[in-house]
Order: structure tokens, then sequence, then C-alpha cells
């Protein structure tokens, strides 16, 4: 995703003024500061932003994941729904909290069915995390629908689709919490960084303290400072969140550019009847970080990805055999693989996860995922749209 792309001058003056300044770390120091507080600058432009109350930077997306699991009370013997698709970090941060990943299977929007999160629901289920993979939405009005039934939280995994919208929110603030990853390759960077958003105010009161060792942040005093809870570190440091202001504001001109390259090449591939489009549900809007194909059976799509390679077509995905985004490759997580003796529960949760997904198969033997750059110029866009044609038509 191309924030790295994009990385430039004003990035570089936020980072300057961080260096002359002289003070690296987000707390404390407030003498030297003159005024500089890049991550609460960052926090303030992320919820405006995001069109919510309250924002909280911290050091990954994984953190930022981690830090709401807790701030919404889920620990040892939890439950979390999650999709069979997604980074590897959605099931890390469901562990480091001693709660229990429960995969379930995606739908053709490449996230959750809420049909088949219907059926995984147990008296132990304390949250469902949709993750928005590759710039689209889960149906949220629905899984919003069974949160309530069941009285759980809708944690949005959003780490890949800041600036989407679904429902005329944007993504992540749609739910009890929302979480984005800043790291090189998103959308946004801050080289690496988290965030999470929501309008609790005890959730953010819990977050600002959890990520900075359970810190109440009060008075002048770091050292005299009080402990509500435990905590740990989780902080982002003031040189990141600096790269992060100045990537925030280009936001809406990366979408924009993105939307552009994406309906041309989209609109080339509609000529071709194999191919069909991953569908975006009602109300929601995507940040066109990819453009997500269907190919009529998995034979054709390993062919098809094939050959686009072979026509030297770059970035193009065949998430089946990925071995960071799809379960079958998780073997640390399906065979408990742990440096540490996992808990009890853990090891009695994690047996359900050792099942077919064969719905999610279905989907994912079938999808090509390729990714949309703002770098391109007109005439290299002209040139993959033809290459990709031709790649897929030299297949079907």
């Amino acid at each position: 995703m191309p924030g790295f792309e994009l990385f430039g001058a004003e990035e570089k003056k936020e980072v300057q003024d961080v260096l002359d300044n002289g003070v690296l770390m987000r707390y404390g120091f407030d003498p030297m500061r003159n005024g500089h507080h890049k991550a609460l600058e960052l926090e303030r432009d992320l919820a405006n932003r995001m069109q919510t109350k309250y924002a909280q930077v911290v050091s990954s997306g994984t953190a930022a994941l981690t830090v709401a699991l807790a701030c919404a009370e889920i620990g040892a013997g939890d439950e979390v729904i999650m999709p069979t698709f997604t980074f590897v970090a959605s099931f890390e941060a469901i562990l480091s909290v001693g709660a229990i990943p429960v995969l379930c299977d995606i739908d053709d929007t490449l996230t959750l069915d809420p049909e088949a999160v219907k059926k995984a629901i147990t008296k132990n289920t304390k949250a469902i995390m949709p993750v928005h993979m590759c710039g689209s939405m889960a149906d949220l009005k629905a899984l919003k629908s069974i949160c309530d039934a069941h009285n759980l939280i809708l944690l949005e995994d959003a780490c890949q689709a800041i600036g989407a919208m679904y429902d005329g929110k944007p993504l992540g603030s749609y739910g009890d919490l929302g979480c984005f990853s800043f790291d090189y390759v998103k959308t946004v960077t801050c080289g690496e960084g988290g965030g999470v958003i929501t309008n609790s105010e005890k959730y953010a009161e819990r977050a600002h303290q959890y990520q900075d060792h359970g810190h109440d942040h009060t008075g002048n005093d770091r050292g005299a400072e009080r402990h509500p809870f435990l905590g740990y570190n989780y902080r982002i440091s003031e040189l990141n969140a600096a790269v992060g202001i100045a990537q925030l504001r280009k936001l809406d001109t990366i979408i924009a550019i993105q939307e552009k390259n994406y309906t041309f090449l989209r609109n080339a591939l509609q000529s071709i009847p194999e191919v069909t489009f991953r569908r975006v549900p009602e109300t929601g809007v995507e940040s066109y970080a990819f453009l997500n194909i269907f190919l009529p059976d998995e034979n054709l799509a390993r062919k098809t990805h094939k050959a686009l390679g072979e026509h030297g077509v770059d970035a193009c995905f065949y998430w089946f055999d990925n071995n960071w985004h799809y379960y079958k490759k998780w073997e640390h997580l399906l065979e408990q693989k742990s440096l540490g003796k996992l808990s009890e529960e853990i090891q009695v949760g994690l047996q359900k996860n050792k099942t077919s997904f064969d719905a999610s198969d279905v989907w994912m033997g079938r999808t090509i995922s390729c990714l949309i750059k703002v770098s391109w110029t007109e005439e290299q866009l002209k040139e993959r749209a033809t290459k990709m044609v031709n790649a897929i038509k030299s297949i079907v």
C-alpha cells in the first residue's frame, strides 16, 4: 500500500522538528519540548479524520489490536471470532491478552460471513473481529446486529482499509473500537505505528493508560504517576508520529488517486466474462487499495496468477498459498508452536480451529488481489491494463 510511495518534504519537515527539539519520547521532558507533542497531534488529527471522539496512537497495528482487546476487558478464556483470511497479527493480538482466536469462514466480501459467525458463537464468545482486508469491509450492519443480540464487542481491524467508508462513516468508527496499522507498507505510514479509535470515553481512558505501563498520566511528575491497572509498553515515538502527521494529511489525495487507477483497471477487466469482482456491502465504499477479482475456479485462478507474472504484471497476490494471510499456512497457530507454554484454556480452545473451512477455501482459491499504486503514470496504467487483459485472456 502506498504510504511509502509519497514520502517527501512534508514528512522530513515534521521529523526535523522532532530532531531540532530533541525530545524523541512522547511523555515527559515538557520544559524541553517548546510545545512540540507530535503523538498528541497525530491523535487529534486521526480522531478528527475518522470522525470519532478519541484516538490513541501506538507502536504498531498489532499493538493497536492488543490495546483495543485489553480495553474491552477481553482475556483468559474469552473467545474472539476472526476470519480465516487476515494477517497473523489478528490472532497474535488475541493470544497476547490470553484469549482464544476462533477462526470463521468468509464469504464473497473476503471477510466474515455473518451466517458463519452466528454458528461460531458460544457462551465464551466476547467479541467479533471483522478484518477489512485489501481495502474493503465486512457486512458491518449484519455483524453489529449479531453483537447487539448477544451483547458482544464489535472490534474492527481496519489495518488494510483506512480511508474506506461504511454507512457514511469512516471504516473503523462503526464498531465499538477500530484499529489501524501505520507500518511501512500501509496506505498511511509512520514507518512503524498503529492507532485505536473509539467513541467510548471508558475505552479511550483505558487505552492511553494501558499502552504506557498503566500510567494514569496525572500531574507533571512522571515518576509520581499512579497505576490504575497493569499495562505494557506499546508507546509510539515522536519520530514515528511525526511521519504519520504528514502522511495522514495526504490520505484523501491517496484515496482519490487509487480510486482513479482502480476504476481504470476494473473497467478494462469487465470485458472478460470469466472475471467477477469482490462484493462490497451495500453503503460501503472501498479504499481502492486492491482490485480483488474472482476466476471461475481454483485451477483457472492459479493459471491466471502465473500468467500475470509472465506478462510482466507485478504486485498481484494469490492469497490461497500465502504463508502470512490465510489460515492453511498458520501451522504455528494450528499446531500451537510457542516459545512459552500456552495456558490450558488456550490449548483446549485452539483445538476447534483444527477443522476444514471449505467455504473460505472456495472463495480464496478463486481470488487474485492486485495492488493499486499511486505512482503509476497514465502510460503505465494503460500498459498495465493491456497486460492484465492479455494475460487473463490467454488462460480463460
